[in-house]
């Protein structure tokens, strides 16, 4: 299989996961506050999409990457309602654990898929990490504003934005030195949630405002 085709192929299945992953942080957070099935696929499909929309109305693009793509609309649709059917509280403890891994994965993904499409318009590169940290925080922080909590990404102190950062300019710095095509979203995808992964494990916390 030729390079390009396989690349093609990983991303795909590690968008696929991140979006699942995405979603199904959505749908937990609308099951504590008990909202009502749109309730439930408004937050989930915001938090699947959130950044990348938000990347897309920045950088002016249109249509919207999951008007393009409605395969993954369908998908987290589909979800939505099969979660609210099987899941239970009970459920959502260890789904939460198992997510921990595709949602590294997807924040890295998504950091990555922001460079690349900031890159792509011409956009500096302190620009381009920027719409990389936004594509993978922001569905997380709309999915909190939505459910009337204060942002996960901003108060739970341990690092999430500041992997993003950190992987996003790693693939700036390779995309600089004209490196394979793979190695600039491998190496954020891997730096990123190697970082967030690392943070979760030893429980490091970023400073906090004291009054």
């Amino acid at each position: 299989m030729p390079t390009s085709d396989w690349l093609h192929t990983l991303r795909l299945l590690l968008e696929i996961a991140a979006t699942a992953a995405f979603a199904l942080s959505g749908i937990i957070a609308a099951a504590r506050k008990r909202l009502d099935v749109v309730g439930v696929c408004v937050v989930s499909f915001v938090a699947a999409f959130g950044g990348g929309t938000l990347r897309d109305l920045l950088l002016d693009q249109r249509p919207f990457f999951w008007v393009r793509h409605t395969e993954f609309v369908w998908g987290v649709l589909a979800l939505s309602l099969a979660a609210m059917l099987f899941m239970r509280h009970r459920h959502f403890e260890p789904t939460e654990r198992a997510m921990l891994l595709p949602d590294a994965i997807g924040l890295g993904l998504f950091a990555a898929v922001g460079v690349d499409v900031a890159t792509a318009v011409g956009m500096p590169a302190i620009i381009g990490v920027m719409m990389g940290v936004i594509t993978g925080v922001f569905g997380g922080v709309l999915r909190d504003v939505l459910c009337n909590e204060v942002p996960q990404a901003f108060s739970d102190h341990r690092p999430y934005a500041l992997c993003a950062f950190a992987g996003g300019w790693a693939d700036v710095a390779l995309r600089q030195i004209h490196t394979s095509e793979w190695m600039p979203l491998v190496a954020c995808v891997a730096i990123t949630a190697g970082l967030r992964g690392l943070a979760v494990w030893r429980n490091w916390q970023l400073p906090a405002w004291r009054v």
